[in-house]
């Protein structure tokens, strides 16, 4: 199974400091959207795995949640693309949970729904706690530079040693497709 791992915030969308909280602030990082139907036209699953602390800091709720995730998949959709599943970390960084990235609670729940384990898949995420997860998930770690990934490539150090960095998630997959693949492509 060809699967690619996702963040959203930074990696998908635009990331805040101040959280997503409503479908009206959701927007896309340019590209990402065909980048997603270019991954979807090359029978390659796509799952999203996010922490969403703005649940358990009271900034929103999960109804809100689905809201904002219904958006991105219609969005996605429209441009010819599937999301999977999306696996979300409703907790913040205090409470010690097993699903909050770089945990890998929530890679370890995609395996057994998948019935595979997550060795050779692409985990691509613009933090350090997302590159964490991915090597302890045993995935393939890639970092964007969009959202947060600029300041993790300033703060990183030794941790992105032999980490393969892109400018954002078209990048990434048009180096992992080449050219000539899916509706991206000219």
């Amino acid at each position: 199974m060809r699967l690619v791992i996702l963040d959203r915030d930074g990696v998908i969308n635009e990331d805040s400091d101040d959280y997503i909280k409503s479908p009206e602030e959701w927007r896309p990082v340019a590209g990402s959207l065909e980048a997603i139907a270019r991954l979807t036209q090359a029978d390659f699953r796509v799952v999203v795995i996010t922490n969403q602390s703005g649940i358990g800091r009271g900034l929103f709720n999960v109804d809100m949640l689905n809201r904002i995730h219904n958006r991105m998949v219609d969005e996605v959709h429209h441009k010819g693309g599937e999301i999977d599943a999306i696996l979300f970390c409703p907790h913040g960084p205090d409470d010690r949970c097993r699903c909050r990235k770089p945990e890998i609670g929530l890679f370890d729940d995609l395996a057994a729904r998948l019935k595979t384990n997550l060795n050779g898949a692409y985990a691509v995420g613009d933090s350090l706690r997302d590159i964490e997860a991915a090597r302890a998930a045993d995935a393939i770690p890639i970092l964007v530079r969009t959202g947060k990934g600029l300041r993790t490539l300033a703060r990183g150090g030794n941790a992105l040693t032999g980490i393969a960095v892109y400018e954002d998630l078209a990048h990434f997959v048009s180096v992992l497709l080449g050219p000539g693949v899916g509706p991206a492509a000219s």
